[in-house]
């Protein structure tokens, strides 16, 4: 059944814990569904905003329009037939939280999205943000996104190749924002595959526990022990998780700053691009730990802003705007936010 509320409190459905409301909040619960309310909305209920689990959104303040949001649930499998690597095709609600589909895939020997674990949000919006950590983008296992388009309620599938994806982006943020209602996505998964262990602190993790050769289920637990020793929980201090995205530079411009700075992180993406945590950056311009009113980067990983209690969206902002200019003055790179900041 369609929920459709007035004047409707929006923080259940942002992890920052900003305090705002919409005008309107709809959410629906299939496909069926989902045609009903592309075709029901007007133009009186614009501007439109499409939520996941709120996990990558900023609110500034009351929204004064309508708030659409999945709750379709359902994982369902499919082997072999439409992969040809003999794997599996999961498609999943858009409205399944994304970790319960990694733990789905671990738990049943499912290779690809164990590098994703403990990712917040839901699946919808994985297929829109492209989400990616440690070495690995939901990019690379997408299979096929299906979206209702609005006003017309038809069915609409995408191939991951349509859909624009690069880092943190995809056609769905872009030339097709609120264009289409994401109702499910397809992920192409493998029965065997090697692990993805290059890429942050996993390899000194695993030797710290002992761990030469880890399993699905042991790699997924590191990775959700190192999430957990550096991020925040959202229920305790309100956040986003990593809220600025690592800037791509060229490679002259990391050779002008790896000569002043020894040792500097840095991940090489092409012969001709590298990838400079921002939140090394953020650290080195000292405000790891600081805050600005009632909002403040967090003690343990300075990519991350919290809400250190009862601020506004407006406040993240400013300290957001601070922390763009300082490392602007000291490094010459501008920082983006990853976060939607509406």
């Amino acid at each position: 059944m369609i929920k459709d509320f007035r004047d409707y409190n929006l923080l259940p459905h942002n992890t920052f814990g900003i305090e705002a409301r919409c005008r309107r909040f709809v959410e629906f619960e299939s496909v069926d569904e989902a045609r009903e309310v592309a075709t029901m909305l007007q133009e009186a209920d614009e501007p439109l905003l499409i939520v996941g689990g709120g996990s990558n959104l900023l609110l500034t303040g009351d929204y004064q329009g309508t708030v659409v949001h999945s709750a379709i649930k359902g994982i369902r499998e499919e082997r072999g037939t439409r992969n040809e690597e003999g794997g599996v095709i999961l498609t999943c609600g858009s409205g399944e939280t994304w970790d319960d589909v990694v733990a789905y895939c671990v738990e049943r020997g499912y290779y690809g999205a164990e590098n994703l674990s403990l990712i917040p949000g839901e699946v919808g919006a994985s297929a829109v943000q492209n989400i990616g950590a440690y070495g690995a983008e939901v990019a690379d296992i997408i299979r096929e996104v299906v979206g209702v388009e609005m006003g017309t309620g038809s069915v609409r599938r995408f191939a991951p190749e349509e859909c624009g994806y690069a880092y943190r982006n995809s056609k769905f943020k872009n030339e097709w924002k609120n264009r289409y209602l994401i109702v499910e996505v397809s992920y192409a998964l493998k029965l065997d595959a090697g692990l993805n262990l290059e890429y942050g602190n996993i390899k000194a993790e695993l030797e710290r526990k002992g761990i030469e050769c880890p399993t699905l289920s042991q790699l997924r637990q590191v990775i959700i022990d190192i999430r957990n020793a550096k991020l925040p929980d959202p229920k305790v201090e309100g956040n986003a998780g990593s809220f600025f995205m690592n800037p791509v530079v060229p490679v002259a411009k990391y050779e002008e700053l790896a000569a002043l700075y020894p040792g500097m992180p840095h991940y090489v993406v092409d012969a001709e691009r590298v990838k400079i945590p921002a939140g090394w950056m953020i650290d080195q311009c000292g405000w790891k730990g600081k805050s600005v009113g009632r909002a403040g980067v967090h003690s343990r990983q300075a990519l991350v802003l919290v809400n250190k209690g009862g601020a506004t969206g407006d406040e993240v902002v400013t300290l957001c705007k601070k922390i763009q200019q300082d490392v602007l003055e000291r490094f010459g790179i501008e920082i983006h936010p990853e976060v939607n900041i509406v």
